[in-house]
């Protein structure tokens, strides 16, 4: 972690010193703005949907809250690789140390994760989506 620090601070400090802060920073900015409103927007389709699981403490069951309250979002592969495969974010709350290069494997070859229909690009869950049991 301190290597990957260094690293970024060094990458930092030279493209400043070769373009200047000015010009670095009007660059990263626009940059860290696209990230955090997609990362903004990633949060908030994978947890609000129509037909989401919600409930309180006394009664809430956090099976049904992984596959019914958070989301399968179905993304094109390079963006599924370029998010890290946050898109299959169910299994990613039935369990969270499963790491994001084996989520893909995971939805493919146990059945119980696949009871979620996917959301895309064009399509929102509706009546007809698979909840789990």
């Amino acid at each position: 972690m301190w290597f990957a620090n260094l690293a970024i601070l060094t990458i930092v400090a030279l493209a400043s010193a070769t373009f200047g802060l000015r010009t670095y920073v009007l660059v990263q900015l626009p940059i860290i703005w696209f990230a955090t409103m997609a990362g903004v927007w990633l949060f908030y389709v994978q947890h609000h949907f129509e037909g989401m699981y919600w409930a309180r403490n006394e009664v809430w069951d956090p099976w049904r809250a992984a596959l019914e309250g958070s989301s399968y979002y179905k993304l094109p592969k390079l963006l599924q690789w370029i998010t890290g495969n946050i898109g299959l974010h169910h299994i990613h709350h039935v369990r969270p140390r499963i790491p994001n290069y084996e989520l893909q494997r995971c939805y493919d070859e146990v059945p119980a994760m696949q009871v979620v229909k996917p959301l895309t690009f064009g399509r929102e869950p509706k009546d007809d989506v698979v909840r789990a049991v």
